[in-house]
């Protein structure tokens, strides 16, 4: 039990979209499974868990824990480690407001994270590369995670825009 605790923490950003996707299937218990109904579902829970926890967690390990972050990481501690936390606390808010908004609102919360999870993941591939960085949280399960959760957002916002739900303040995008 202990060993999987500490996995669940090394690797937050994959335990909330694990629980985000189990959040959804529950939500859906005793609903239609209609096309909205689902994509709602699991757009929702993409934005609350995967983008507002796991990014709000991440700024409390980064602001608050920055020495164990930076080891984790493999990196030395800096003063930048507290903006990259607060950045990550900008992301996370925007994801839990995004929880029920319209898709117009979730598109633009998508795009941050998308970029700051691609970019971390080129920046995994470099230092392994040329530091020969291999600690966990620069190429375990955090480098297949910051490539492909934008890519499960992105396509939860697509079935999502495929399949609307009936509200006048859910604009679709064009």
């Amino acid at each position: 039990m202990y060993s999987l605790v500490g996995f669940l923490i090394g690797n937050y950003f994959v335990a909330f979209l694990i629980l985000g996707l189990a959040a959804a299937l529950m939500a859906l218990a005793g609903k239609p499974r209609t096309g909205s109904n689902v994509a709602e579902s699991f757009l929702s829970y993409y934005m609350l868990f995967p983008i507002g926890m796991s990014y709000v967690v991440n700024f409390v390990f980064h602001v608050f824990f920055g020495d164990l972050a930076a080891r984790f990481i493999g990196w030395a501690n800096s003063p930048f480690q507290t903006e990259l936390g607060f950045v990550s606390l900008g992301i996370g808010v925007a994801g839990i407001m995004a929880f029920k908004a319209s898709l117009p609102f979730r598109f633009a919360t998508l795009i941050p994270p998308a970029i700051f999870s691609w970019g971390a993941a080129g920046g995994h591939i470099y230092q392994m590369i040329t530091a020969h960085n291999f600690s966990p949280g620069n190429v375990g399960l955090v480098l297949p995670s910051d490539i492909l959760t934008p890519v499960v957002g992105f396509l939860f916002l697509w079935l999502a825009y495929r399949h609307p739900r009936a509200s006048p303040g859910n604009l679709k995008l064009k």
